[in-house]
C-alpha cells in the first residue's frame, strides 16, 4: 500500500509540475518565420523577403522571393541551395545562402548566385503599423484635436 501511495504522489508531482516547466521553457524560434534579407552587390543593395519553417531534422522549406527554399539550419548555421530566378540579370541558376544567427538575432553570411556572390545581413522585419490608428498610435503632440 505504501508503494502505491508513493507512486501516486510521484505521479501527481510530475503531472502537476510540468505544465509550469512547459510554460516557462520555450523554444528558440530558430529561423522560423519571416525576415528581410539586404544582398550586397557591386550594382548596389538588393532586398529579398524569405519566410522559411525548420523542421525537427534541420531541413529549411520556404520561400525566397517567389521561389521555393531548401537547406539547412543546424546549431546556428544556415546553409540553402535553390533554384532560383532573377527578373533582373534574366537568367536562372543555384541560389546558395550560407551564414549564422548571430548573437542580435540576424543572419548574416555569404550568398552566391551565377557569377555574382556577395555578403546578406538578414533581420525580422518590423511590426506593420496599425491602419486607421489603432491602440499602438500615440497622439501627435502638435495637433490641436481637429
Amino acid at each position: 500500500m505504501r508503494n502505491l501511495l508513493a507512486i501516486a504522489a510521484a505521479v501527481t508531482c510530475l503531472v502537476w509540475g510540468y505544465p509550469s516547466y512547459a510554460q516557462t521553457t520555450s523554444p528558440d524560434p530558430g529561423i522560423n518565420g519571416k525576415w528581410h534579407f539586404v544582398l550586397s552587390t557591386p550594382g548596389g543593395d538588393r532586398d529579398v523577403d524569405a519566410n522559411f519553417s525548420v523542421d525537427a531534422d534541420g531541413k529549411v522549406t520556404g520561400k525566397w522571393g517567389d521561389a521555393d527554399v531548401a537547406g539547412t539550419y543546424k546549431d546556428g548555421k544556415l546553409a540553402l541551395d535553390f533554384q532560383f530566378t532573377s527578373e533582373e540579370v534574366g537568367t536562372t541558376a543555384e541560389m546558395k545562402i550560407d551564414g549564422k544567427l548571430d548573437e542580435a538575432a540576424a543572419l548574416t553570411g555569404d550568398w552566391a548566385f551565377s557569377q555574382y556572390n556577395g555578403t546578406y545581413k538578414a533581420t525580422r522585419p518590423s511590426a506593420e503599423p496599425v491602419p486607421g490608428g489603432g491602440s499602438d498610435s500615440k497622439p501627435n503632440p502638435q495637433s490641436n484635436g481637429y
